[in-house]
């Protein structure tokens, strides 16, 4: 897996992350819109939310912490290719740049 690749894997996780505690602050906003409501279908609703609302801020906490442990690997994984191939890198590198030059060069 290149680290293209890695990185927009992480920028979706990321995303979705941000999506889920979005909805999980809507779902609170609802909870409390509503703590007035005494009517019973109003609680047994409430209480369903709160109860898929728990559920889905554990979940969300392993997502994020699977995130980050594969993020750290992939940061380990590549300074130590970085420390065994430093001449193959600054290859790459300047390779980039050169191209980067020539394409902005063009303009």
């Amino acid at each position: 897996m290149g680290t293209q690749s890695i990185a927009s894997s992480n920028s979706a996780k990321e995303k979705l992350i941000a999506d889920f505690k979005m909805v999980g602050t809507d779902a609170e906003d609802f909870i409390k819109a509503t703590a007035s409501q005494a009517e019973e279908h109003i609680s047994m609703s409430r209480d369903k939310v709160q109860s898929s609302l728990r559920e889905a801020k554990q979940q969300l906490a392993r997502v994020e912490e699977a995130v980050m442990e594969k993020s750290k690997h992939a940061v380990k994984v590549a300074d130590v290719y970085v420390h065994e191939n430093p001449w193959k890198v600054i290859g790459i590198a300047c390779g980039a740049g050169l191209l980067a030059g020539l394409l902005l060069s063009r303009r």
